[in-house]
């Protein structure tokens, strides 16, 4: 038979659950965000990817890097590659080495990185070979979010 105190958990017991559960809850949250904001940069990235994919065509082709200026507009002309403009507000492509910089928007859930840049240098290697490797110094992004070598 049981008794009556056998019938529940104690309070001391309910007490230590709440506490594993907010204390995973303080863990998950936060990395929840980060993998959010990483989710939604890799918008950016391939926005990036099309434009050096494009550019690398272009050297190939001609040896010398393609002329753009400063707009969606010129990049789509130049290089005949559409950039996708969800998370992106500006882009530029040019000059010597090749240099794609690109400005961050619509990042909802962080807006302190609404505005930052992300630039993408594209230099001749050894045997002329097209190097692209992301501007670790110049980009406004934090590091935690900047994309790997």
């Amino acid at each position: 038979m049981l008794t009556h105190r056998d019938k529940g958990f104690t309070l001391i017991e309910l007490l230590i659950v709440i506490a594993i559960i907010g204390i995973l809850a303080a863990i998950a949250i936060p990395m929840y965000k980060a993998q959010t904001i990483k989710a939604k940069l890799s918008e950016v990235i391939t926005a990036v990817g099309y434009v050096s994919s494009a550019a690398s065509t272009f050297y190939v082709n001609n040896d010398r890097w393609p002329d753009c200026s400063v707009s969606f507009t010129s990049i789509v002309d130049s290089l005949a590659v559409s950039v996708p403009q969800r998370r992106v507000s500006a882009m530029t492509a040019q000059g010597n080495p090749f240099t794609i910089s690109t400005t961050i928007n619509n990042i909802s859930t962080s807006p302190l990185i609404d505005g930052d840049i992300l630039i993408m240098v594209g230099s001749i290697g050894p045997d002329n070979a097209i190097i692209w490797s992301w501007d670790m110094t110049n980009s406004t992004l934090d590091s935690p979010y900047m994309p790997k070598q």
